[in-house]
């Protein structure tokens, strides 16, 4: 299955704008693996909450995770993606033999919805900037202090006036000062 919007996503965000970053990427954003979240230091089927799309890792600790969505947009999928990982707390992986590599005292989540299959008439919109402020109101959850939704298609991350993938790029070294 093609996934545009991660490709873009996955184009956007690489160790040449962040240079002190380890980024991990699934496939679907061009990268080479799963990126599976775990609930405990016990890597197994038992403690595999998720995986998530893109991770950033700073001194050795998850700093960001980014969930990209795009055909399942609606609240009860968005908050099941953000609260997994929020109720997750290592990375573990054979690429990085098996170590776990825990969450950073204060991570960013981050949340990009497609709008290419919106009617002209949604109130997707309205309703995602509305489950956005939800959400910030009950932070932190564990580890995560910082959330973010963003929305657009692929034309918006990949060219245009409003370039949404150079303020992703901004948004994000701004959180990882």
């Amino acid at each position: 299955m093609e996934h545009p919007l991660h490709k873009i996503i996955g184009e956007c965000i690489n160790s040449n704008v962040f240079p002190n970053c380890k980024i991990i990427k699934d496939p679907a954003c061009g990268g080479q693996q799963n990126v599976p979240l775990f609930c405990s230091k016990d890597k197994s089927n038992e403690t595999e909450y998720c995986n998530v799309d893109l991770m950033m890792i700073k001194d050795n600790k998850i700093r960001v995770i980014i969930e990209i969505e795009e055909t399942d947009v609606k609240p009860t999928q968005i908050c099941g993606k953000f609260l997994t990982s929020a109720l997750s707390s290592y990375y573990i992986h054979d690429s990085d033999n098996n170590t776990p590599i825990g969450m950073s005292d204060s991570v960013l989540f981050i949340q990009i919805l497609d709008t290419s299959q919106l009617n002209e008439k949604t109130s997707k919109i309205k309703q995602w900037e509305n489950l956005e402020k939800s959400i910030k109101n009950i932070l932190p959850i564990n580890k995560i202090r910082k959330y973010k939704l963003l929305y657009g298609n692929v034309s918006d991350f990949k060219n245009g006036d409003s370039n949404k993938c150079d303020k992703l790029v901004d948004y994000l070294k701004e959180a990882l000062k």
